[in-house]
């Protein structure tokens, strides 16, 4: 048939063939998992399903989520951890991996990744984020992508924009200025759009500046299509629309699941009254029969379980972040000789994903303190539970066997961790404390048995306060919630079987109130402000000087870098737009394991006319060095990266001065930096009625055209203002029109009309 070539202008010929009805059957879904089928024409419907870290099929067709029946698949580590593994090319295999599986269950878009900010470590979604940080969560979300479009099964990048909390998600208004969203919202959009061209993209629940993202034609159209040329269809958020026609005329072209009945009759009494334009709908149309055809390019596939189990524990082991090692504790070396008491209920019960959408049924599930006892196959292993999963109230018997467990042992191994009702969708935390009776069983520990190191092992989806415990601990590992094989890589990461090489994609604080959004979250009547700007997480941190407890981009290894010999070298202009900043440095394995090191690069304008961050992450990359190797590295800039979003502009604008370019192991870990001198024209300001005396004189036209038409006194003097320089401190920062008012100061209405009519 016709649709089947692939050509735009078939698909859009095709729609332009249907009823009214038909196409308006087609920009709904069919039931809560599938398109509409149109029959006449050999349509068919295809499924889409949740699956951000693994698959949640429902086993029939349904009209609920089933959030607990669903068809086995491979739990994969969540965003939270992967993210923390700074590796694009993990993520790509996460992604073919989940498109096998999807061949394999006849699905034909996965619901993810969702690479939301985390704004606030509070947000009950965050395990299914991958970043604070804009550029680290599109490289990797890019990478998915492409790893899950490899297997011809599409991503549907979620949700588009601005969904950073769980709290009255569904009617909220984010309230942004657009210098923030283009810089820290949507960024990571922007590079998986641009780069990686994902199938769909899935609009968020919630209002932007006080219009729903669903019928938000700025960001739908304007932005997504317009700016950076998405050629995909565009889905709701399941229950996001609220008026289908305006979300029609918006952009956004299917909506799931269907409201079957209302939606399909607005959009043809819509066209109908002449309300809607009939090309807007052959277009959503067109755009759901190319996403058809995509799909059935997909061929089949066998349910690979031993080798995805594998690649999750491999993913697993590579995301875990050690945060402290305090003498060398870590690894563990199996002996005869060696006890360790294994204390915690996660150690048998393990938590590895979170709670809501993303939940998948896993394949299998490895435990912990199997697989230590597996792993460490000479030593003795014993276990107590310390404390219950159910709730924070302390069980002193509980406690009791911990300690009793403890004592005589050569090291322990608490497995902390938050409870799973504390991190799902639908709500978010309110604080970002674990609970009292895990924080008090390792006071005990370290007071039983002070000699006794204490490595703390966690699970958590989203960042947690530490610095009201750690000091007892010798070394932390943070192993977020990792999938399935969590217990197997947490073994592999222990006993040094894998050097451990994540690095925190979050900023762990000292305290929740010290976080840039603490007071602008979750908001209130409608509204959450993003009051904190462009000083997200690190971002933050850095410009307030704020100690945190771990830095955004830590993370230790049971090796040693050296960083040196950093040089960087400019070819072209900013001015002819081909300016390019090449960075190299050389990096050494100095210790006696083999490792993989972060490297990350960050830059600074130290002097600008705009309040930028201390310092913004811009490249990275991941070494796998063995002792005594080194490599030397090259990083490319370019002058976005160098830039920011001007409001008065509208685009982004480069500032000519010095600029600073620094490698290192995190944010505040800097091992080498230096300066760079750029040199760029300005783009003229706009000037206005309402500009001001300061900024009139400033512009290289509007000051002498001004100074002219003011002109000189019988003395030869600057006449009016412009020649009482004690009046001029004081009203520089006036408006022009509010100094046509004031008598003598040779400034009048004629003269404001004249010069803003002129172009100045």
């Amino acid at each position: 048939m016709m649709w089947l070539m692939g050509e735009d202008e078939s698909l859009l010929a095709l729609a332009g063939e249907l009823t009214v009805e038909q196409k308006a059957a087609l920009c709904l879904g069919s039931d809560f998992w599938h398109t509409a089928p149109v029959e006449a024409v050999g349509v068919e419907p295809i499924m889409v399903s949740d699956g951000p870290h693994g698959l949640r099929k429902q086993p029939r067709r349904a009209n609920d989520a089933g959030l607990r029946d669903s068809v086995p698949a491979t739990c994969f580590p969540t965003a939270s951890a992967l993210g923390s593994s700074w590796d694009p090319g993990l993520a790509r295999a996460v992604g073919a991996a989940l498109g096998a599986e999807a061949r394999a269950q006849d699905i034909a878009v996965v619901l993810g990744p969702g690479i939301n900010i985390k704004r606030s470590p509070l947000c009950g979604r965050n395990f299914e984020y991958l970043s604070e940080d804009p550029h680290l969560a599109g490289r990797l979300a890019a990478a998915m992508v492409e790893g899950l479009q490899s297997q011809q099964v599409g991503a549907s990048v979620k949700h588009f924009a601005a969904n950073n909390q769980e709290t009255d998600r569904m009617r909220v208004s984010a309230d942004i200025d657009e210098r923030t969203l283009r810089e820290i919202y949507l960024p990571a959009f922007e590079h998986v759009v641009t780069t990686a061209q994902p199938w769909t993209v899935m609009c968020s629940y919630n209002k932007v500046n006080g219009e729903y993202a669903s019928q938000n034609r700025w960001l739908l159209t304007d932005v997504l299509r317009g700016e950076w040329g998405f050629d995909g269809l565009v889905m709701s958020d399941w229950g996001a629309v609220h008026d289908r026609v305006a979300a029609l005329a918006a952009g956004l072209d299917l909506e799931m699941p269907p409201n079957l009945g209302v939606s399909d009759r607005a959009i043809v009494e819509a066209i109908a009254g002449g309300h809607l334009d009939m090309a807007l709908l052959d277009q959503a149309a067109a755009r759901v029969l190319r996403l058809v055809e995509r799909a059935r390019r997909r061929e089949p596939a066998a349910m690979p379980g031993d080798a995805h189990h594998a690649l999750a524990r491999r993913v697993a082991a590579d995301c875990m972040v050690l945060l402290k090692n305090d003498g060398g504790v870590l690894p563990l070396t199996d002996s005869p000789d060696l006890t360790v008491a294994a204390i915690g209920e996660f150690a048998r019960t393990p938590r590895f994903q979170g709670m809501g959408s993303s939940q998948v049924n896993p394949t299998r599930v490895d435990v912990p303190l199997d697989e230590l006892t597996a792993a460490l196959p000479e030593a003795t292993i014993r276990f107590a539970p310390g404390f219950g999963l159910s709730d924070d109230s302390a069980d002193a018997d509980l406690a009791a066997e911990a300690l009793r467990t403890a004592v005589g042992a050569d090291v322990i191994v608490a497995f902390l961790g938050l409870p799973a009702a504390d991190e799902s969708e639908g709500l978010d935390r309110r604080h970002i404390d674990l609970p009292a009776a895990q924080t008090h069983l390792v006071a005990r520990l370290a007071d039983a048995v002070p000699d006794t190191p204490i490595v703390v092992a966690l699970f958590n989806g989203s960042a947690i306060r530490t610095s009201t415990w750690d000091h007892a601990a010798s070394a932390v590992l943070e192993c977020w919630l990792s999938g399935q094989a969590t217990g197997g890589a947490l073994a592999d990461v222990l006993t040094g079987a894998v050097n451990p090489s994540g690095r925190l994609a979050e900023t762990i604080p000292l305290r929740l109130q010290d976080c840039p959004s603490f007071l602008n979250f979750p908001g209130e009547q409608g509204h959450v402000r993003y009051g904190e700007r462009v000083f997200v997480g690190y971002r933050g941190f850095d410009a307030a000087d704020l100690p945190v407890a771990y830095p955004f981009g830590h993370g230790l290894s049971y090796t040693t870098f050296e960083y040196r010999d950093l040089q960087v070298r400019q070819a072209g202009s900013a001015d002819t737009d081909d300016l390019v900043v090449t960075v190299t440095c050389t990096v050494a394995n100095t210790g006696t394991r083999r490792g993989r090191e972060v490297v990350q690069l960050y830059v600074a304008d130290p002097v600008s006319s705009v309040a930028r961050p201390p310092r913004e992450l811009k490249a990275f990359t991941k070494l796998d060095l063995v002792p005594g190797a080194q490599q030397q590295l090259t990083f490319t800039l370019t002058a976005r990266d160098l830039s920011y979003w001007s409001v008065v502009h509208r685009r982004w604008v480069l500032e000519p001065g010095e600029f600073q370019v620094a490698v290192g192991g995190s944010s505040r870990d800097i091992r080498c930096l230096r300066t760079l001198g750029i040199e760029a024209e300005l783009p003229p300001q706009p000037l206005t009625d309402m500009s001001t005396l300061e900024e009139w004189l400033a512009d290289p036209v509007g000051g002498p055209a001004l100074r002219d038409a003011i002109g000189l006194d019988p003395d030869g003097r600057p006449a009016g203002i412009l020649g009482r320089s004690e009046l001029m401190r004081i009203i520089a920062n006036v408006p022009l029109s509010a100094l046509a008012a004031f008598q003598g100061l040779g400034i009048t209405p004629e003269l404001i009309e004249r010069l803003t009519h002129t172009g100045r």
